[in-house]
């Protein structure tokens, strides 16, 4: 149902825009009838015909250029110019437009930039995600599976990859990030992070000054392949800068949901991830306990932070509270279930 009302709001949307384009010919046409309605009444009166209001007169032009005149043909020359002559004005200015209007606005697909933009316009505090490669399709595809709300952007996506995208009803912006409108129309200023994983390090700073531009509360984890870029960046500017390992895509997704995560490491085989968060009001993690948390999601807590107090090596028994900041040790993706869980 959620996804339903999604889609009925971003058809309203585009279609408001539709008829935005289509504003000329419908003011032509307005134009024409009223001017047409004009210069029958006072041509029909002045050759003792006369119509019986304007509302009829425009009335009359209105049904002319349909084709479904009414009344009596008359019987002067002049009079009769317009039964010709509105049907042509009707053809030349509007039936041409309505046919373009018509074929968009049933078929979406003719112009997939604008209804993509269209259903973006409908998320708030959700996610946008730059370059649709490998790390960012594997991104995207652990945000999905965190039921987070993305938008991606992307100027020459992959076929395939931008179907297999938006079969999981998010919208694909084919268009160059670092255009404000393009930030602007995939919903920056409404959203709570940008996700910058395109292999151009200079290219993700840029968008990433700019989205911070355009919403200064807007959370930024951006892909850098310099380590010591990275950490500059980090100090800096406060963004989350994250190297692109293969293994990086859920750490990526973790640190665009709100939670700091640091690199993976390879321990015998296995990559692990720390992960800080804060245990957010009505979170699924509020009144468990330690060792119910570890036991559920196959993680290590390894710190606790209760009420100004540090302990690092938590109790099993400690219950975690709304405001407890916890650091957690594990798979990427065992930490993604927990930061899922903690919104």
């Amino acid at each position: 149902m959620k996804i339903d009302r999604r889609k009925l709001r971003a058809s309203w949307r585009d279609t408001i825009l539709l008829l935005r384009e289509f504003r000329q010919p419908l003011v032509l046409f307005s134009l024409a009838l009223t001017v047409g309605a004009i210069l029958y009444s006072q041509f029909a009166r002045g050759y003792g015909e006369p119509i019986g209001s304007f509302s009829e007169a425009l009335y009359l032009m209105l049904t002319l250029t349909f084709f479904q005149p009414g009344g009596d043909f008359p019987k002067q020359p002049a009079l009769q110019a317009f039964y010709f002559l509105m049907p042509l004005i009707g053809l030349i200015i509007l039936a041409q437009g309505l046919a373009d209007f018509g074929y968009l606005l049933f078929n979406r697909r003719a112009r997939s930039k604008e209804w993509e933009m269209a259903v973006a316009s409908t998320f708030e505090h959700h996610t946008v995600l730059v370059g649709l490669g490998h790390l960012g399709y594997r991104v995207v595809q652990q945000l999905h599976k965190m039921e987070e709300q993305v938008v991606v952007i992307e100027l020459n996506p992959n076929a395939d990859l931008a179907s297999t995208v938006q079969a999981m009803n998010i919208p694909v912006i084919q268009d160059d990030a670092t255009r404000q409108t393009v930030l602007e129309a995939a919903g920056v200023r409404r959203a709570k992070t940008i996700v910058l994983c395109s292999q151009n390090d200079s290219m993700n700073l840029q968008i990433a000054v700019k989205a911070r531009s355009l919403n200064p509360n807007i959370r930024v984890v951006i892909r850098i392949f310099d380590d010591d870029f990275a950490e500059s960046i980090q100090q800096q500017f406060g963004f989350v800068a994250l190297s692109a390992t293969s293994m990086a895509a859920p750490a990526f997704a973790a640190s665009a949901a709100g939670a700091d995560v640091t690199r993976p490491i390879s321990v015998e085989g296995q990559s692990l991830s720390l992960g800080r968060l804060t245990i957010a009001k009505g979170s699924k993690l509020h009144w468990r306990s330690v060792e119910e948390i570890e036991a559920r999601y196959e993680v290590s807590i390894v710190l606790l932070k209760n009420q100004g107090k540090l302990d690092l090596h938590p109790s099993g028994k400690e219950i975690l509270r709304e405001g407890d900041v916890i650091a957690v040790l594990g798979s990427p993706d065992r930490l993604n279930m927990v930061v899922h869980d903690n919104q």
